[in-house]
C-alpha cells in the first residue's frame, strides 16, 4: 500500500504541472490572438486586392497593342560613313602620327 499513496502524490504533482502549463498556453494563445489583430501575424486577415476578368482583358489587349505598335517601326538603318569622311580621319590620323614621330626624334 506504501507504493500506491506515492503513487497518488506522483498523480497529484503531475496534474498540478499539467494545470500551470494549460495556464501558460492560454497566455500564450492570447499574446498570438492580439498580435494577430494588430497586423503583425499570420491570422490577419486582409483583403486581397484582385483585378477583375474584364480589367486583365482590357490590359491584356493595350500590351499587345503596345508590342504590335513598337514591332512596326522599323528599325534604325546602321550608320555608316562616307568616303571622304573616312578620307579625312585618315588624313588626320596621319598627321598625328608625324606630329608625333617628329617630336621623337628632336
Amino acid at each position: 500500500m506504501t507504493n500506491l499513496t506515492g503513487l497518488a502524490g506522483f498523480v497529484s504533482k503531475l496534474r498540478a504541472v499539467r494545470t500551470n502549463l494549460v495556464n501558460e498556453l492560454r497566455h500564450v494563445d492570447a499574446a498570438l490572438s492580439v498580435l494577430g489583430k494588430l497586423g503583425g501575424g499570420r491570422n490577419s486577415t486582409k483583403p486581397k486586392r484582385g483585378v477583375s476578368a474584364l480589367a486583365r482583358k482590357r490590359m491584356s489587349l493595350a500590351q499587345k497593342a503596345r508590342w504590335a505598335k513598337a514591332k512596326s517601326r522599323a528599325p534604325k538603318p546602321k550608320r555608316t560613313i562616307s568616303v571622304a569622311g573616312r578620307k579625312r580621319i585618315a588624313a588626320a590620323q596621319r598627321a598625328r602620327w608625324a606630329k608625333l614621330k617628329a617630336a621623337k626624334k628632336k
